[in-house]
């Protein structure tokens, strides 16, 4: 088994906090997910999260003008820039204080960052710039008064409009100006939401947060600001030293003389216009009228008094403006007349950002409180992309048998459906009302089931998208686990308050048995996944597990003693083993027939559990109580992947009982539990500082801490940091992949397909020159064996789509077996090519001279050759569909066409008919004359 697994792509989340952007196109969204950057791709439908990682939740971006550079910045102050092309942090620069606002010059030459009372301006690294390194600073803007929350840019990049907490607005110049200075701008009676410059002119829109709506005139024209002169930069005092006083009066001499010609050159223009101007005449001054005020929220707040707007975006091309509000609404309004051109309502939470595309056809908005990302089209009033994460923790997860979709539950009561190849939703149950703790998907993929505290388990159907089945208990119990056999007639549930396992036929609906025997909450069941055996595992918090013969006879069962509570069961794919996860962190392989103990791991010093903010026990009390709640074996059997309350992921070999690979899922100190010792500076006379109860100034008061005794699902409406850790791990069953569900939402790690150099019985003699001189000698058996020697995916597709379709069946009777194995798995992975059916051709003949041969190809080459067929047909399903009426219209357009040719050439026929005739009548009167 190979261990490459590098971070894939993160589902279940799409957006936490911070500012949405659009890239340079608008086909892309960029959100923040937590410590991460999600790329949403409108036009192809598919979601890439960033492989860069932030040390906590990242609040405020932004994209360059030629969308090569990301600057990102999060709640400690660590601002990062990050290089679209390569995906990696170029640079990173700490701030004292978190960045409220950053925003690119036009000109893409510069950035503004707001911080507190200033705004700092940094030069752009690049070829434009010449500058190539990160966070140069050009110009510092500070004052006193408020912090500055928002800030834009002219369209010439040389002026800033920056709004503040204190209810004004200032406009700087970049470059010192010698007749300008910076101007302030008040009125309002709350912050300022938003500020923005028109495009190709100086005026100002103003929007702030109980919805005054202030448009700015500017007195002085774009064209005559350039008549201001800018300051000149003094120069360094040991340079001035050097200098000798005639060098300053001739210096002095040659710009008056300047001046003196820029004048005169200014007047003679002026005189040949009509326009004199005598030179005393003063320069325009720069001054800011107010020219109106509107009023946005006086309809909201007739309903509701307490809605704030909570942000505005302007697009200065279209004039238009979109205003989002705390009560789930946006408002687009068309500017200067302030028309409102249309209004929606989208969640029942507060909106927390707003923002246009380049072209100002898509509107994205983004909602933390439910975890919502829309994008919406204005003008045919749809959606063109509308996501939800869950709204809690995930409490389970579990693949399709293809390896096409992954199945979430959450502790919100919805079951959610991600598509694994484009990253999205697809389709989101609501039917429970309750917590969902555990789903499980049927092998025949038709429908799935999940278990919910409020006492059904639920089937659905993965064909027609509904809940068509809904299976309960004679009594009200709460279900904690769930599992469907092999054959998928059979659907057995766990519940954690009556100690019983309650067996149903899918087929019918009708509950069979209930299986009495545990005297503890029952925490796992699993059936085995071998077809001729019915064996069913159960594992409770009273130290046994119990292995059932369910189908058989239901009361029989064999009792085994593990010495510690049981958290999780896991079979080996082939059925034969059981592995056993329980509370002291050990890990027991049983054998399923015989009972007995194979195996046993140690994981108790592979587990680093992280200290919380609230805890008042030490680290090596608190490392006491640290297991894994999650296992699964990999799709060989060979390894076991764990996971539990902390935030590493063990990989370990079984027989060997070691540890082969450890993978840290998260980097995000904004979650609890990441830091393995307390600070000290939080613990005072009084006690730890945490648990003392805070209210935030300017959000409403709510409660920094949670409810006492709440790990997960903790229902309040208290503001609390969330615990890290691993609730549910799966691995695909193509093996190319395994997915954990987290505090930070569904990863997903996959294999690296980079280029490995990863030889097959190597020696002297095999080089790609010696295959590909064996190729052109038509020895195609010779040419494939040293290309699967090789091992190189470049060079064994090159020689096996230069071997003629003719002679695959000869070539694989003249393959060793030993090689069968790598050419399925081979050919199951190329299936992208456009050469589809000389592949199938290969395929069929593998799987008709091998096919009954499980040890060369196995169900995991298989499951993977499946998958990709699939996926290639409904891409050519797709095209089809979608050329075939411009087929028929095609060929309608060419049988017209043919008709006309016929036409004309019978009318031509018809005209040579009649000259002929005409010319014989002719020469018969002739002759007879």
């Amino acid at each position: 088994m190979k261990f490459a697994y590098k971070f894939n792509n993160l589902l279940g989340t799409v957006y936490r906090k911070g500012n949405l952007i659009f890239s340079a196109d608008g086909n892309s969204v960029i959100s923040p997910v937590g410590n991460r950057l999600t790329i949403f791709d409108l036009k192809n439908n598919k979601s890439n999260t960033l492989a860069i990682q932030s040390s906590y939740n990242i609040t405020a971006l932004d994209l360059s003008p030629n969308g090569c550079l990301i600057v990102a910045s999060n709640e400690n102050g660590e601002t990062y820039m990050i290089s679209t092309l390569s995906q990696t942090v170029i640079h990173t620069y700490k701030f004292h204080r978190e960045p409220k606002c950053i925003r690119f010059s036009p000109n893409g030459k510069l950035f503004a960052i707001c911080i507190e009372e200033c705004v700092y301006i940094f030069k752009t690294p690049g070829i434009i710039t010449g500058q190539f390194n990160s966070f140069v600073i050009e110009r510092i803007f500070k004052d006193t008064h408020g912090e500055k929350i928002h800030v834009d840019w002219s369209y010439d990049s040389r002026f800033l409009v920056v709004g503040s907490r204190d209810n004004t607005t200032r406009i700087y110049s970049v470059k010192l100006l010698e007749n300008f200075k910076s101007v302030v701008l008040s009125g309002h009676s709350d912050s300022v939401v938003t500020c923005a410059f028109e495009d190709n002119s100086l005026n100002i829109i103003i929007v702030s947060r109980n919805g005054h709506l202030t448009k700015w005139e500017c007195s002085m024209k774009s064209e005559e600001m350039y008549e201001l002169e800018y300051v000149r930069d003094e120069e360094p005092t040991n340079k001035r030293q050097k200098e000798t006083d005639s060098d300053e009066e001739e210096d002095n001499l040659s710009e008056e003389e300047e001046n003196a010609e820029k004048i005169q050159e200014d007047d003679s223009e002026r005189d040949k216009q009509g326009k004199v101007i005598p030179e005393t005449a003063e320069k325009p001054r720069f001054y800011y009228k107010k020219l109106v005020r509107h009023y946005l929220m006086d309809e909201l707040k007739k309903e509701n008094r307490n809605v704030k707007l909570t942000s505005a975006c302007y697009h200065k091309k279209l004039k238009l403006l979109v205003t989002a509000y705390s009560i789930g609404a946006f408002y687009l309004h068309e500017l200067p007349d302030v028309s409102m051109i249309h209004s929606l309502n989208i969640s029942d939470y507060a909106i927390d950002t707003v923002t246009f595309n380049s072209t100002g056809d898509w509107i994205a908005l983004g909602v933390s409180g439910a975890g919502q990302l829309l994008v919406w089209e204005w003008q045919s009033e749809q959606y063109i992309m509308k996501q939800q994460g869950h709204n809690n923790v995930m409490s389970s997860l579990t693949y399709s048998s293809d390896g096409n979709f992954l199945i979430t539950g959450s502790y919100d009561g919805k079951v959610k459906v991600w598509n694994v190849t484009n990253g999205f939703c697809i389709l989101t149950f609501s039917e429970h009302t309750s917590g969902v703790t555990s789903v499980a998907f049927s092998r025949n993929k038709k429908f799935f089931v999940s278990a919910s505290l409020d006492g059904t388990v639920r089937a659905f159907d993965m064909l027609r998208y509904r809940n068509f089945r809904t299976l309960t208990a004679p009594r009200l119990v709460q279900f904690s686990c769930v599992a469907i056999d092999y054959s998928g007639e059979f659907v057995a549930a766990g519940a954690q308050d009556v100690f019983d396992i309650h067996l149903w036929s899918m087929k019918h609906g009708k509950l069979m048995e209930v299986l009495s025997g545990h005297e503890a909450p029952v925490m796992t069941i699993d059936f085995s996944p071998n077809p001729t055996s019915s064996a069913l595992v159960s594992g409770a918090w009273d130290h046994e597990i119990k292995i059932w013969n369910c189908l058989e006879t239901s009361s029989e069962h064999e009792t085994i003693n593990m010495m510690s509570d049981v958290v999780c069961v896991a079979f080996k794919p082939n059925g034969e083993e059981v592995a056993v996860a329980t509370l002291n962190a050990n890990i027991s392989v049983l054998n399923i027939k015989s009972s007995q103990q194979l195996y046993s791991i140690e994981c108790k010093k592979d587990i680093s559990l992280g200290i919380s903010e609230n805890d008042i026990v030490s680290a090596k009390k608190n490392f006491e109580s640290a297991y894994f709640s999650s296992i699964v074996y990999s799709s060989d059997g060979e390894c076991i992947l764990a996971g539990g309350n902390n935030k590493y992921v063990c990989i370990y070999h079984v027989k060997e009982g070691l540890l082969l690979k450890k993978f840290e899922i998260t980097q995000n100190l904004s979650l609890d539990g990441m830091l393995e010792f307390i600070n000290r500076r939080n613990m005072t006379e009084f006690g730890n500082i945490a648990l003392i109860e805070e209210r935030d100034k300017l959000e409403g008061g709510n409660i920094k801490i949670k409810l006492p005794g709440t790990q997960k699902n903790d229902i309040a409406s208290r503001n609390f940091r969330p615990e890290v850790g691993v609730s549910s791990l799966k691995f695909s069953p193509n093996g190319q992949q395994w997915s954990a569900a987290t505090t930070e939402g569904l990863l997903i790690y996959s294999l690296d397909k980079g280029i490995v150099f990863d030889p097959f019985q190597m020696s002297i003699e095999v080089t790609p020159k010696a295959a590909r001189e064996l190729i052109h000698e038509q020895e195609y058996s010779s040419a494939l064996i040293m290309a699967l020697k090789l091992n190189e995916v470049n060079l064994i597709q090159e020689i096996i789509e230069q071997i003629p379709h003719t002679q695959i069946d000869l070539v694989l009777d003249a393959i060793p077996e030993t090689f069968v194995r790598r050419i399925a798995d081979f050919i199951a992975k190329i299936l992208n090519s456009h050469h589809i059916e000389f592949y199938l051709k290969w395929t069929c003949s593998l799987l008709t001279k091998f096919g009954q041969k499980n040890e060369l190809i196995d169900s995991q080459i298989l499951i993977n050759l499946h998958q990709n067929l699939i996926r290639k047909y409904e891409s050519l399903n797709q095209i089809c569909e979608f050329n075939k009426y411009t087929i028929r219209v095609i060929k309608k357009m060419s049988k017209v066409k043919i008709d006309e040719e016929c036409n004309d050439d019978e009318m031509l026929l018809i005209n040579n008919n009649n000259s002929e005739e005409m010319v014989s009548d002719i020469n018969e009167d002739t002759s007879e004359e």
